[in-house]
């Protein structure tokens, strides 16, 4: 007789109906900035400055002026490249069929906010701008492919941070509302998978994602004090976009999205280790609010110390309380070494500071690859939240080289795939519940923290420079193939 309950059991490998797929954003890929009613969105007014111009710690944020500049036709800048993304507001059709061939179980992709409602503050909807999205979902359903929406993907109506500086104002939470209230009644039938914010942490790296004029109110106010307030006030928006899709569609799930920073103590010096384990703390912080309902302790402390006292309504704390997600997603690119000594901490990509690790390898855009830090990091959500985990964003941006041919030979993004997806099944032995892996970017796109082409991730080539020349034709790497084995394999060809 077989004791199926025997404790020594183990997974072998990724479970059935695991949803394997891709990732991108509407700023980055739909283009059509001005087209079907769309609005202006932050990124909207984000200009690409090539390398050599950018001043050090470029952190491509606009001043208030050079908004108003961009809104009056008077900037100086002409290139905003996720004002055409890859066109794929006229491509989806194109890009999906793609998808289905390498077999997409999932694609995740986001709605822009200032589509639905263009400044954001309307009391109706662009119908317009809802009927696009039908026709993407429905062009999904064609293929099986289940759409994982993101609702807010750094996508803030411009207007929202002219008029009320973005989520400094409590009145977004209001907009925020209506806006996926109405999302979630018209795709009741069509979206079951949702998630809030992405990368809701990057508000302390970048606060103007969030629509906040950080650079105006550096020189008169706590910056901190700024930008938590707004995170405050996202944080409520999440529940209670939370509270809403369980009224309107009771079988979907949604989740948060955390652009995970595992830190490693650069020595066994207790204060490298005390520097690593406050910085784990603080990334976990913007899940741990999420998951548990509350602001965990450590974070009290932290505002005590930095002179921030958040502005709470009655009902706050009950709200957030009540309202938690189902589910756990996150980015993962890069693992970070910490030190003690601030002195010796520099910018290493992706708004990460710390020093370099001596045992990993740099991507060309300075990132370290680690995968075996993958495996690590979803152990540690695992143990720590015992809820579902879904990776939503992993790749690698390189140069391509396009071959006489056309083809492309991008073993070098086969082999960094590979050895993720490896640790990542490692960990589903270890008994972790993944959901999914949705990687970034299966078609180039325009890159969310420079603005170019150059820096590809995708499977699909897409025939566009940094300033927008080419014919846009999509073509297959040889990635496309090898991803296309991992799908239907289900993991085990690698």
């Amino acid at each position: 007789m077989t004791n199926n309950n025997c404790v020594n059991c183990v997974p072998t490998g990724f479970p059935e109906g695991f949803l394997w797929g891709g990732a991108t954003a509407a700023n980055q890929v739909e283009g059509a900035y001005d087209e079907g009613g769309k609005g202006l969105s932050v990124f909207d007014v984000v200009p690409f400055v090539p390398k050599d111009e950018r001043s050090e710690g470029f952190d491509l944020e606009p001043t208030a002026e050079e908004i108003d500049a961009v809104i009056n036709g008077t900037s100086k800048h002409t290139n905003f490249p996720k004002r055409r993304g890859i066109d794929q507001y006229h491509r989806y059709k194109e890009d999906i069929k793609l998808f289905a061939e390498m077999g997409f179980k999932c694609y995740r992709l986001s709605i822009s906010w200032s589509r639905i409602f263009p400044n954001g503050d309307e009391t109706e909807p662009n119908e317009a701008g809802l009927k696009y999205y039908d026709n993407v979902f429905d062009e999904c359903k064609k293929y099986g492919i289940e759409p994982l929406v993101t609702l807010s993907h750094f996508e803030i109506p411009l207007n929202l941070v002219v008029k009320y500086n973005g989520w400094l104002d409590r009145r977004l939470i209001e907009f925020f509302t209506r806006y996926v209230k109405t999302c979630f009644t018209r795709y009741k039938d069509k979206v079951k998978y949702w998630l809030n914010f992405n990368e809701i942490n990057m508000i302390a790296m970048s606060a103007f994602v969030a629509g906040v004029k950080t650079k105006e109110l550096a020189s008169d106010v706590n910056v901190k004090q700024v930008t938590y307030q707004a995170l405050h006030h996202q944080f409520i928006a999440a529940a209670l976009a939370t509270k809403y899709l369980r009224k309107i569609i009771p079988d979907a799930k949604i989740g948060l999205m955390l652009a995970r920073s595992l830190n490693y103590p650069e020595t066994c010096n207790p204060d490298d280790v005390r520097a690593a384990q406050e910085a784990n703390e603080f990334n976990y912080f913007f899940s741990d609010v999420q998951v548990q309902g509350k602001y965990p302790n450590f974070i009290k402390r932290f505002f005590a110390d930095n002179g921030v006292c958040i502005e709470k309504q009655v009902g706050d704390d009950e709200i957030l309380a009540e309202h938690t997600v189902d589910f756990v997603s996150f980015s993962y690119y890069m693992t970070t070494v910490a030190t003690a000594d601030p002195k010796r901490a520099t910018p290493l990509g992706n708004f990460a500071f710390g020093v370099m690790n001596p045992y990993l390898e740099t991507s060309d855009w300075g990132w370290q690859v680690d995968p075996v830090g993958l495996r690590t990091a979803l152990n540690d959500f695992w143990d720590r939240y015992h809820l579902p985990l879904f990776i939503v964003e992993n790749g690698l941006g390189a140069y391509d080289k396009v071959e006489a041919d056309g083809s492309i030979h991008d073993d070098y993004r086969i082999d960094y795939m590979r050895r993720h997806i490896e640790q990542m099944k490692e960990a589903v032995k270890d008994g972790v519940d993944v959901m999914g892996y949705t990687m970034w970017g299966p078609i180039d796109l325009v890159s969310a923290g420079t603005s170019e082409m150059s820096k590809r991730y995708g499977f699909i080539y897409v025939d566009q420079d940094d300033y927008g020349n080419g014919t846009l034709a999509r073509s297959r790497k040889d990635s496309f193939w090898w991803y296309k084995g991992v799908i239907e394999s289900n993991g085990e060809v690698l």
